[in-house]
């Protein structure tokens, strides 16, 4: 088995800790959990929900082009949640986001997550 190939899109900001932005393997792309971080570093936590949220989605298609796949290949996604309330503002802003495309979702309440920030999601997609 060759061995994954490992993706940091110079489009994102460089991973903060021991990790790859993608992987790809056996037809799959595996996009590392996306915090609401800027393309220079930036940290969004006090930033409002929205624009964490869509900072956090840009983060995921940035991984996903960069791994040459995109929106459309995604199979799974998983959102991690500070606080549920905000779901249904984060669920009007996904569906925009993906549009027509309705790959598997879970949704997981945490306490908290890295530097305050609100949110977290991590994908699956097929190579496009």
């Amino acid at each position: 088995m060759n061995a994954p190939l490992l993706i940091d899109p110079p489009t994102m900001a460089p991973p903060g800790g021991h990790y790859s932005h993608a992987a790809v393997a056996g037809g799959l792309v595996f996009v590392a959990g996306q915090l609401p971080i800027a393309r220079d570093g930036r940290k969004l936590g006090d930033e409002p929900f929205e624009v964490q949220a869509r900072q956090v989605l840009a983060n995921v298609q940035a991984a996903l082009e960069g791994a040459g796949s995109s929106v459309a290949q995604l199979v799974q996604v998983r959102v991690y949640l500070t606080d549920l309330d905000r779901w249904p503002a984060f669920n009007a802003l996904y569906a925009a986001w993906v549009g027509t495309h309705r790959p598997a979702r879970a949704v997981v309440p945490v306490p908290a997550l890295h530097f305050g920030l609100l949110l977290e999601v991590e994908a699956v997609a097929a190579l496009a």
